[in-house]
């Protein structure tokens, strides 16, 4: 069973689209995961920590290694963390224009491209 093509087919569907519209594909996704661990016998437990290793990133894992599919798929997992994140003006605890002060007590360290001398090139 495809999670992803029978969501995009809900949310899609005239019938429901007044009631999903403001359901998240990704929420489908995962309500259908769940539906599928349950046909299949998994445990709720199994069938969570399934979908944990599906929608968490790694962020040690190279893209450019993954097809477009799976790509796509890890940039769908970004853009929802994004809006999660995202602060609006309409949110209690947003600031306009945010200033920060860095520490500058700590000993900079410096990189390997920038200690070359101009004479070089």
């Amino acid at each position: 069973m495809n999670c992803s093509r029978a969501a995009e087919q809900l949310k899609n569907n005239p019938r429901h689209k007044d009631y999903l519209e403001q359901v998240s594909l990704r929420q489908l996704e995962k309500l259908f995961s769940f539906l599928r661990g349950y046909l299949w016998g998994q445990s709720l437990a199994e069938t969570m920590e399934q979908i944990q290793r599906e929608t968490t990133l790694d962020p040690e894992e190279d893209l450019n290694k993954l097809d477009d599919k799976e790509l796509a798929k890890r940039k769908s997992i970004m853009d929802e963390l994004f809006e999660k994140n995202q602060k609006k003006k309409d949110d209690p605890n947003f600031v306009y224009d945010i200033e920060v002060e860095f520490p500058q007590d700590e000993q900079l360290q410096s990189c390997g491209w920038d200690t070359e001398s101009a004479d070089e090139f």
